[in-house]
């Protein structure tokens, strides 16, 4: 289970930061400052306000809508100890910047704590109170998932702020992150296949597309393997809003802000100029499309030299079919066609275009991508898999 585990803290005006993914090979690059977490009446006005006012518009489809007003229980601190045995080690998810993720158990209707295993399975994150810019992060989870709705978004059941307090209350995610898929190395555990892959990214590029079909458009600002989240069934949600912004507004065609996100995820244009486009998500979604497509990180430091960026390294290969297949992940034979992995492969170099100009719009994405998923499969014995000795990928099989 993951909402963003391993993630940093963010969100710090006085601070520029792009977080390393999280390949546990790369160094924090931040400047951390001090602040303190207060329960005033003025900081609570502010957030009341902004809760209530921070996605404008309406807007509704067949599978999400802006709520009018935030659809979210408010939790006492001594219901969510109730729920988690008292945040009790046993009930630890995961651990990230923002602080601890603990399991928890609610009654469905009402939302009251039950007993450990009855009722209904939570994730619960508690802020770290050492964590200086863990309000902002809170503030803005709330602001957002406290106000759309769609099946591929992460659904906020609550929150809870006492004091120093900052919790938040999610839907419970039971097969965890799609890098926790992606990228596990058991060899007991059967990888992602193909089909499941390509559901995973439908319905992740289908929760992107949402928000930037919104009247006032929602940039993601941090889309990534690890906020992904699967339920029992591989359905994608996208999680962790802490970094999310309201696109540009007036005829602008971006908003600049402090640079911060994901070394190898983030788009080259926001690194270089901190000019935020709708279209900087599109760039992120290509590097995880590229992820599915090889098995491999975005940034890995324990690959040779030359290979540690995912998409420099093997970018030259997506428009070549033979050089494409040294590159595509071992696990997968015999599960995809030529042109389906051939389509996958163009789509991703289009997401990774320089210029954000030149980068389809989300809705396009899903819609080439249903594509792909629609191509008929192949039978294994008319695909060779046989990597060369000069491909990049001539190890591939010891990296998994």
């Amino acid at each position: 289970m993951g909402l963003c585990w391993g993630s940093p803290a963010h969100d710090d005006p006085q601070s520029d930061t792009v977080r390393p993914s999280n390949s546990g090979t790369s160094s924090h690059f931040s400047k951390n400052v001090e602040s303190s977490i207060t329960s005033s009446s003025a900081e609570r006005s502010q957030f009341s306000e902004a809760a209530s006012g921070s996605v404008d518009g309406s807007y509704s489809s067949p599978n999400g809508q802006i709520l009018e007003v935030p659809n979210l229980k408010v939790f006492s601190f001594g219901d969510l100890k109730i729920a988690t045995k008292n945040f009790k080690s046993d009930t630890v998810l995961g651990e990230g910047g923002f602080g601890k993720v603990f399991k928890g158990w609610l009654d469905e209707k009402t939302l009251t704590p039950t007993k450990t295993g009855t009722g209904m399975v939570v994730a619960i994150k508690k802020l770290n109170p050492e964590n200086g810019q863990g309000f902002q992060e809170w503030q803005s989870e709330v602001n957002f998932l406290g106000r759309l709705s769609h099946p591929n978004l992460v659904r906020l059941l609550g929150y809870c702020w006492e004091d120093t307090e900052l919790l938040l209350v999610y839907e419970f995610m039971p097969k965890g992150s799609l890098e926790n898929h992606l990228f596990r190395r058991n060899p007991n555990i059967e990888p992602l296949s193909w089909d499941k892959r390509l559901k995973i990214v439908i319905g992740a590029a289908r929760g992107l597309a949402f928000l930037h079909a919104l009247e006032k458009k929602v940039i993601y600002r941090d889309f990534k393997a690890s906020n992904i989240l699967l339920d029992a069934n591989y359905n994608a949600k996208i999680s962790d809003f802490g970094l999310a912004k309201l696109g540009p507004s007036g005829g602008d065609s971006h908003v600049t802000t402090r640079v911060i996100g994901t070394y190898g995820y983030a788009a080259p244009e926001y690194i270089a100029t901190g000019h935020l486009y709708v279209k900087s998500d599109v760039y992120g979604f290509g590097v995880v499309l590229l992820e599915m497509l090889t098995g491999l990180r975005a940034l890995d430091t324990k690959r040779p030299s030359g290979q540690h960026n995912l998409v420099d390294w093997t970018k030259p290969y997506l428009s070549q079919k033979r050089k494409l297949k040294t590159i595509m992940d071992v696990r997968l034979q015999g599960q995809y066609s030529s042109k389906a992995a051939s389509l996958a492969a163009q789509l991703t170099l289009k997401c990774l275009e320089p210029n954000p100009r030149n980068r389809p719009s989300m809705k396009d994405v899903v819609e080439a991508l249903e594509k792909v998923d629609a191509i008929h499969k192949p039978k294994e014995s008319k695909i060779s898999y046989t990597q060369s000795a000069s491909s990049p990928h001539g190890q591939q099989s010891n990296l998994h």
